[in-house]
């Protein structure tokens, strides 16, 4: 069974438990994401005002950034209901119309990875958004006819973290789609304050929780973790309340780095490194030599690499930047042009 990584960005058990959940209710206590949140209060007022449900919304991006609360907040703001489902779970058009038909007028329809749609599924969900109705063959042959079920008015909010395996005319039909970014390292310490106090951790000075966010990899999921992680390791070996050197204690048993890397980053880095020389190599070598699955790879470890200029993709594979040589204490690679960098490989 794997183990879960204490900086993996996607959503462990402890972070879904109601009683312990640390997201926000409303739009203004939501942190980052201003371009978003001032896109989406406009159109909240405006709905409002018009007694309209808000236009249909995609969010992308990497796991762990809010697409599920900014849903929720949504919902909250709107004085609708959310209904949650996913598109691995709606594998037919049965499976679509049951979820719509169960929603009541201004509702919202919340589907995570929406990328994984299948077509025959996706096909019912263009009249759904455009004209809130469906349209289900019964029958086939010279007997086939179409009966249209009449829905009542609702939001769809869509969120993935492929955006560029959404359809043309799917992503074509949302009115709002946003690119959720990584979070700033000042936005994560309000996070974390605002954590802190939910959770009555005591802290000992402002450095303390800048050195929780300076390892959260720019992603508010993994702040809270290592917060709760951290405040553990306190109670324990301390007397609860958060100092510097007790969060580094804590993050170094973990193996969590300066950086925010774990070891699972850091084999990943070595083997680039050793075994291949530094690259170039492709993506599914260096998932067979770490006995990982590529897209876990692609979608999990690289983005935050990518961003720390660890990492470059070229026309022939991944290869190990002099930055990322240096951290894992490896040879540093060949000086190579820039031509066919951050290319897919």
């Amino acid at each position: 069974m794997a183990v879960q990584r204490l900086v993996a960005p996607t959503a462990a058990p402890e972070d879904e438990q109601p009683n312990w959940s640390l997201r926000p209710t409303r739009i203004a206590q939501y942190v980052g994401q201003p371009e978003l949140i001032a896109r989406l209060s406009i159109a909240i007022q405006a709905a409002s005002g018009r007694k309209e449900p808000m236009e249909h919304v995609m969010l992308h991006g990497p796991p762990g950034l809010g697409k599920t609360t900014l849903a929720h907040v949504i919902g909250a703001e709107m004085g609708t209901r959310v209904s949650v489902t996913s598109g691995p779970a709606l594998s037919r058009g049965t499976d679509l119309v049951a979820a719509l038909t169960r929603l009541e007028a201004g509702d919202i329809l919340f589907i995570d990875e929406i990328h994984r749609l299948p077509a025959a599924v996706e096909e019912f969900i263009y009249p759904a958004m455009e004209d809130f109705r469906i349209d289900v063959p019964v029958d086939s042959g010279l007997h086939a006819r179409t009966v249209q079920i009449a829905l009542k008015p609702f939001t769809l909010i869509g969120a993935t973290t492929r955006a560029g395996l959404v359809t043309a005319p799917l992503r074509s039909r949302f009115g709002i789609v946003h690119h959720l970014q990584f979070y700033t390292r000042e936005d994560l310490l309000k996070i974390l304050r605002r954590s802190a106090s939910l959770l009555g951790v005591s802290v000992a000075d402002e450095r303390t929780l800048e050195t929780v966010a300076a390892r959260s990899r720019g992603t508010p999921r993994i702040a809270n973790r290592l917060l709760r992680r951290v405040r553990d390791f306190a109670q324990v070996k301390g007397d609860g309340r958060l100092t510097t050197d007790l969060v580094e204690s804590a993050l170094k048993l973990e193996g969590v780095d300066a950086l925010g890397l774990d070891e699972l980053d850091r084999s990943y880095l070595r083997i680039i490194g050793k075994t291949y020389g530094g690259g170039p190599v492709g993506l599914e070598a260096v998932a067979a030599t770490l006995n990982e699955d590529a897209g876990t790879l692609e979608d999990v470890i690289e983005p935050y690499l990518l961003q720390l200029g660890f990492i470059a993709r070229t026309r022939r594979g991944r290869m190990l930047t002099r930055a990322g040589a240096e951290h894992v204490g490896v040879p540093a690679p060949a000086e190579t042009g820039r031509e066919g960098l951050f290319e897919g490989a």
